[in-house]
C-alpha cells in the first residue's frame, strides 16, 4: 500500500508535462569506494551479426525493470551513506552501466571496471595483489549468460561480483568463479520446487521448453535430470530462439507449438526470459493451441511483457515460482521523489559535473532513454522482487567492506582496500556463494480482464499449496490430468509405450510369473516347481496333481469298476452253476469261466490308474490291460474258429475241429497268452510308459502322469489284441443260423465291434490329453471294454439262464457248434 506522500508524488508526476529529465546523470556518483553496477536499461541491441566494425552497440528500447533495479542500487547506496551504523565516515559511490542484455555490451563496462583507478588502462602484471582497479565490487548482471562472461574477467582479479538474478548452476562452481556471489537461489532449488509441484498434482506427463540461452538450457537440463528421478516423464524438450529477428525463429516457434499438439500434454514447464516467453505465447494463441497449464518462473512470470499479450487469458492456467522478496521499505517513495527532482533544473545542474580527461563518459551516454521516462512508465514494476535482490547485494558488499576496513561503531578508517580483501570476507552466502530465500507460488488470477498475481503457496524446506485458491481453466475448475503412466501397484510391471522410454502402462504380471523388483522392466517366470497367481510379487510351491482316491470323479469310477467286477462274478457264478448245460458248453464251457475271470481282472486293473503314479505302475497299466483282454479274446478266437470251420469247411470240420475244441482248445488259449507275454517283454525292452512331472499343463500344480515313451511299443502291445479281435470279427461277421436256433457268432461280432469303437475314441483322446483326464480316459476305456464284452456276449446268455431256461437245450444251441452246410442243388 503506497503512503500518502507517494500518492501525492505520483499525482504530481502524472500531471507534469513529459519533458526531458536528468535521470541518466543519477547513474554515477563519486565516493571513497566505488561499486560498479551492470543493469539491463535497454533492449533490442539489433543485429549484432551485421557489425563489420567494432563500433559501439546501442539499445533501441528501454527496460523499465532494469531501470528500477539500477535505482534500487542507488537507493541502497544512499541509504548506507546516510546511516551511521554500517560504514560511518565513509562514502560509497557507484558507477552504473547498461548491459542491454547482451554479453558483447556487458564486456565494455566490465573492462572499464578493471581499469586502474584514475586511468582508462589495465596494467598487465604477473601479480595483481597490489592492483587497485576502478571499483571495489560489482553488482550484477541480471542474467546467467552475462554472468558467465563477466565472472571470468572479474574472477581473475578476485573482484567480488554479486548478481541479483544470475541463477545458473554453472556459476556455483567456486573454482571457476571464485569471487562470484548472488542474492538469488540457484536453478537447482527452483527446479526442485517445480518437480514437487508436479508431483503434488500427479502430473507426470509434461513438456519442457527453455529459451536458447544459458538460463533456459541450464534450467531445462537440471529439470530433465531431477524429473527423471521423481518418475516424471518429459514428453518433449524445446528451445525458444532468443534472436527473434532471425527468419528461422518463426519456424522454430511453430514447430514447438506443433510438437505440443502432437504429444497432447496438458502441462508445460517454461524456463525463459520475458521476450522469448512472449514470442512463444503469442504463437500459441495465434495457432489456436488448446488451454494448458503453464508452469513459469520469475524470469517471465511477473513481467508485464507476456501479461500484456492480447487475449493472453486464452492460454489456460499460469502457475509459477518467484523468489520470496518483500518490498524494500521506503523505496517507492524514494523513486517518486527522485522523478520529481530530476525534472527540476537546479537539481539537474548540481548533478552534472564536468567530466575529466579520464572519465568513462567516452563510452557514450549511459542510458539515453532514461531522460524521457516518467514515473508512470515504471510504476508497475516498483515492487518487483529484483529490487530486494539488488538491495541485498549492495548491503552484503557494504558489510564485507565494513569487516575488511575493521570499522568501529563510530567511524571507519579510509584505508586502501583491495577488492580481493573484500572478497576474502566471504560475504554471507552458502557454500555455492548463493542465498536461498525460498519461493512463493504465484497464480495468474483474472478478474474483469485485470491480472492479479495471487500467492497460493510457498516453498522453503517443503512445498505447501492452498489448492482451493487456484481456479483452473477446466469446466469444473478442478486440476486437469496429465498422466503418461500410473504408479504401478505390486505385481505390475512398466510396459513402455510409444517412443518415450519413461512413458509406460502398468501391466499385470501373468500367471506363473512375478515381479522381482519394483523397477524391473518385465516379469520373471517362476521355477518349474513353483507357481504364482496373476499380479504376484513372489512364487509359491506347487502341489502335485494326479487322480486322488478320495476325489468324486475317482469314486464314481470305482463304483463303475465295482459294477463291472460284480457283473463278471455274477456271470461266472451262473456259468459255473450251469456248466454242463448246452448254453455254457456252446459258449466254451470252462473257457468261458476263464474269460470272465480275465474280465474281472481287467476291471480291477482300474486301480492302477488311481493314486500317485510311478514308473512301475505306469508300465503295469498297459501290460495288465493287454494281458487281461488277451485272456478273454483268446477264448473268442477258439470259438470263432469253431464257427468258421463248421460254416466254411464242413468237409474238413471233423478233422480240424478237434484242435479247437475240448482240451486242445486250451493249447490255443495258452499260445495266445504266451504270444501276448512276448509282446509285453518287447514293450518293456523298447520303452514302457514312465511317470513324469508336467509343470506346464496346470497353472498351480505339478501334474504327475504316465507318459508314453514309445508309441511303437504301445502299438505292438495293443495291436496284437486288435488283430485277434479283427480275426474274430472276420470269422463271425457273415455267419447266419437257421430259425429257432441261437446265433453264437452274433455275440462275438458285437463284442469285437464294441472293442473297436471304444478304441477309436480312446486313441483320439489319449493322444491329446495331458491332464488328470488322461488317467480317467484310460479307466473309462478299460471299463467300457469290459462292460461292452459283458453286455454283448455274456449278459444275454445269463438272461437265458435266469429267465429263459426252457431255451437251454441241445436243439436250440446245436448250430452254435456245428453249422449245417447248405445242400448243393443238383
Amino acid at each position: 500500500i503506497m503512503v500518502p506522500e507517494l500518492l501525492l508524488c505520483l499525482s504530481f508526476a502524472y500531471a507534469a508535462a513529459p519533458k526531458p529529465t536528468c535521470l541518466s546523470a543519477q547513474l554515477q556518483k563519486p565516493g571513497d569506494y566505488i561499486l560498479g553496477g551492470l543493469f539491463p536499461f535497454g533492449m533490442d541491441a539489433g543485429d549484432l551479426a551485421a557489425r563489420s566494425e567494432p563500433t559501439a552497440v546501442l539499445c533501441e528500447r528501454l527496460s523499465a525493470e532494469g531501470l528500477i533495479w539500477a535505482l534500487g542500487m542507488k537507493f541502497a547506496v544512499d541509504q548506507i551513506n546516510s546511516s551511521p551504523e554500517l560504514l560511518p565516515g565513509v562514502a560509497l559511490g557507484y558507477d552504473l552501466w547498461d548491459t542491454c542484455s547482451e554479453p558483447l555490451v556487458a564486456l565494455q563496462p566490465t573492462l572499464l571496471f578493471l581499469t586502474q583507478n584514475g586511468t582508462t588502462g589495465i596494467g598487465v602484471r604477473c601479480n595483481y595483489s597490489d592492483y587497485q582497479p576502478r571499483v571495489t565490487a560489482v553488482i550484477g548482471p541480471h542474467s546467467s549468460d552475462l554472468g558467465l562472461v563477466t565472472a571470468k574477467l572479474l574472477g581473475s582479479f578476485l573482484i567480488p561480483q554479486v548478481s541479483y538474478g544470475a541463477s545458473s548452476e554453472r556459476l556455483s562452481n567456486t573454482e571457476s568463479f571464485p569471487s562470484f556471489y548472488r542474492t538469488v537461489p540457484g536453478d537447482k532449488s527452483l527446479v526442485e520446487a517445480v518437480v514437487l509441484l508436479l508431483n503434488e498434482f500427479g502430473w507426470n506427463w509434461v513438456g519442457s521448453i527453455g529459451s536458447d540461452d544459458e538460463y533456459g538450457r541450464g534450467a531445462q537440463g537440471l529439470f530433465l535430470s531431477v524429473a527423471g528421478n521423481h518418475s516424471i516423464c518429459v514428453a518433449f524438450e524445446g528451445l525458444i530462439p532468443t534472436d527473434l529477428a532471425d527468419p528461422r525463429a518463426q519456424n522454430q516457434l511453430e514447430d514447438t507449438i506443433q510438437t505440443i499438439n502432437k504429444t497432447k500434454v496438458n502441462i508445460i514447464v517454461l524456463f525463459a526470459f520475458s521476450q522469448p516467453a512472449q514470442a512463444l505465447l503469442e504463437h500459441s494463441i495465434r495457432m489456436g493451441l488448446s488451454e494448458k497449464v503453464w508452469i513459469g518462473t520469475e524470469a517471465w512470470l511477473l513481467s508485464d511483457i507476456p501479461a500484456s499479450i492480447p487475449n493472453i487469458q486464452s492460454i489456460g492456467t499460469v502457475l509459477g515460482f518467484v523468489m520470496k522478496a518483500g518490498a524494500v521499505p521506503g523505496f517507492q517513495k524514494y523513486v517518486a521523489d527522485l522523478f520529481t527532482s530530476v525534472q527540476q533544473d537546479e537539481f539537474c545542474q548540481e548533478s552534472r559535473d564536468p567530466s575529466g580527461p579520464g572519465s568513462p563518459e567516452r563510452l557514450h551516454t549511459r542510458c539515453k532513454q532514461c531522460d524521457r521516462v516518467s514515473l508512470r512508465d515504471v510504476s508497475a514494476v516498483l515492487s518487483h522482487w529484483g529490487v530486494r535482490a539488488v538491495h541485498s547485494a549492495v548491503h552484503s558488499v557494504a558489510a564485507a567492506l565494513h569487516r575488511a576496513l575493521g570499522c568501529a561503531r563510530t567511524a571507519c578508517p579510509r584505508a586502501p582496500v583491495r577488492p580481493w580483501q573484500v572478497s576474502g570476507q566471504r560475504l554471507r552466502f552458502d557454500q555455492s556463494h548463493s542465498i536461498n530465500t525460498g519461493y512463493e507460488l504465484i497464480f495468474w488470477s483474472w478478474k474483469n480482464g485485470t491480472l492479479t498475481y495471487q500467492p497460493v503457496g510457498d516453498y522453503g524446506d517443503s512445498l505447501s499449496i492452498n489448492k482451493s485458491w487456484i481456479q483452473f481453466h477446466t469446466t469444473d475448475q478442478k486440476e486437469p490430468t496429465s498422466e503418461c503412466f500410473s504408479h504401478c501397484e505390486p505385481g505390475q510391471f512398466r510396459q513402455i509405450k510409444g517412443s518415450q522410454l519413461c512413458c509406460y502402462d502398468c501391466t499385470d504380471c501373468p500367471e506363473n510369473t512375478f515381479l522381482s523388483t519394483e523397477d524391473s522392466p518385465s516379469c520373471t517366470r517362476c521355477p518349474q516347481h513353483q507357481w504364482a497367481p496373476a499380479r504376484s510379487t513372489l512364487c509359491h510351491d506347487r502341489g502335485q496333481r494326479y487322480l486322488f482316491w478320495d476325489e468324486p470323479l475317482a469314486m464314481a469310477l470305482l463304483l463303475l469298476m465295482a459294477l463291472s467286477a460284480a457283473l463278471s462274478c455274477t456271470a461266472a457264478g451262473l456259468f459255473y452253476q450251469n456248466l454242463g448245460t448246452p448254453l455254457v458248453q456252446a459258449s466254451g464251457g470252462k473257457r468261458s469261466l476263464f474269460a470272465l475271470f480275465s474280465l474281472l481282472l481287467l476291471s480291477l486293473s482300474c486301480c492302477l490308474y488311481i493314486g500317485k503314479p510311478n514308473n512301475s505302475v505306469c508300465a503295469m497299466q498297459q501290460m495288465a490291460y493287454a494281458l487281461c483282454l488277451n485272456g478273454c479274446f483268446s477264448t473268442f478266437v477258439v470259438k470263432s474258429l469253431e464257427i468258421a470251420l463248421g460254416r466254411e469247411s464242413p468237409r474238413c470240420a471233423p478233422t480240424l475241429l478237434r484242435w479247437v475244441t475240448r482240451s486242445r482248445a486250451w493249447l490255443l488259449v495258452a499260445l495266445c497268452l504266451l504270444t501276448q507275454g512276448l509282446f509285453c517283454c518287447f514293450y518293456l525292452r523298447l520303452g514302457p510308459d514312465c511317470s513324469v512331472s508336467d509343470s506346464v499343463s496346470l497353472p498351480r500344480e505339478v501334474l504327475r502322469v504316465c507318459r508314453t515313451r514309445s508309441w511303437a511299443a504301445f502299438a505292438l502291445l495293443h495291436g496284437y489284441n486288435g488283430c485277434l479281435a479283427l480275426g474274430c470279427l472276420l470269422c463271425t461277421f457273415m455267419v447266419q443260423t437257421a430259425g429257432g436256433t441261437y446265433n453264437m457268432a452274433r455275440g462275438i461280432t458285437f463284442a469285437t465291434l464294441s472293442y473297436f469303437i471304444i478304441w477309436i475314441f480312446f486313441i483320439a483322446f489319449f493322444a491329446t490329453l495331458k491332464t488328470v483326464l488322461r488317467a480317467v480316459t484310460q479307466i473309462g476305456t478299460v471299463l467300457a471294454t469290459s462292460l461292452g464284452i459283458l453286455g454283448t456276449y455274456y449278459i444275454p446268455k445269463c438272461y437265458i439262464l435266469l429267465f429263459k431256461p426252457d431255451l437251454n437245450t441241445v436243439d436250440y444251441f446245436q448250430n452254435s457248434i456245428e453249422e449245417q452246410p447248405e445242400q448243393d442243388s443238383q
